[in-house]
């Protein structure tokens, strides 16, 4: 245990689950999405459903899908910059299977035709989990360099990335790879511990097979899409 563990966040409070965890969701939706989100529909789940409007938890997800951080002094005023920012919203409660309770899942819709379907949940002192992404289950957590790699369920793939990584000095940390069928749309997360310049990045992206990619930069939460 760290002081970060005994003392919480850096945060805009009153709840650490309840809105720094809500900002991260929000900030790792925006992220995931790849560009400026323009329409959400946020659908809360068990307790962020019951008390979250009181801790401000709509707020935290809204001013997260705006690109602010869990200690942006503007997130109590969410609502009025979302409004300035055109970013259009809905909320309401779900009731999600086998979920923690302080779970939201979001939908997206950003510039063309960027959509996303995102499932995660705050875990206390900020820590949040993302466990589904397009109805692909996941888990990743947003607290190392991360790649998140949707591609064609397809002989090659992967070793092509593993590969190019290694010849990069790249360090995998954690891998997981996800599909819906065999054959089918599929996801690779890749947690790292250096960090890939946006070069690299797009010389990945440019692999056969390779459908979109995104990546997480713990130090600086900056984004290639």
């Amino acid at each position: 245990m760290d002081l970060f563990d005994i003392l919480g966040p850096i945060m805009v409070g009153p709840s650490s689950s309840h809105t720094a965890g809500a900002a991260r969701i929000g900030n790792m939706a925006r992220t995931l999405l790849g560009t400026q989100p323009r329409r959400a529909a946020i659908h809360l789940h068990g307790s962020f459903a019951e008390t979250g409007l009181g801790h401000g938890t709509d707020l935290a997800i809204i001013g997260g899908l705006l690109g602010m951080k869990p200690d942006d002094l503007r997130i109590p005023f969410a609502l009025e910059e979302a409004e300035k920012e055109g970013l259009e919203y809905t909320l309401d409660a779900v009731d999600l299977r086998d979920a923690h309770p302080n779970t939201a899942l979001i939908e997206l819709w950003g510039d063309g035709d960027a959509h996303l379907e995102v499932q995660a949940c705050s875990i206390g002192g900020g820590a949040i989990e993302v466990h589904m992404l397009d109805g692909i289950e996941v888990f990743f957590t947003g607290d190392h360099n991360t790649l998140v790699i949707r591609n064609q369920d397809e002989f090659g793939t992967l070793a092509a990335v593993t590969t190019i990584l290694n010849q990069l000095h790249i360090n995998v940390g954690n891998m997981s790879v996800h599909r819906d069928r065999r054959g089918g749309d599929a996801l690779m997360v890749l947690e790292t511990d250096q960090h890939l310049k946006p070069s690299q990045v797009q010389f990945l992206r440019e692999l056969p097979g390779v459908i979109s990619i995104t990546y997480f930069d713990k130090e600086v939460e900056t984004y290639g899409t």
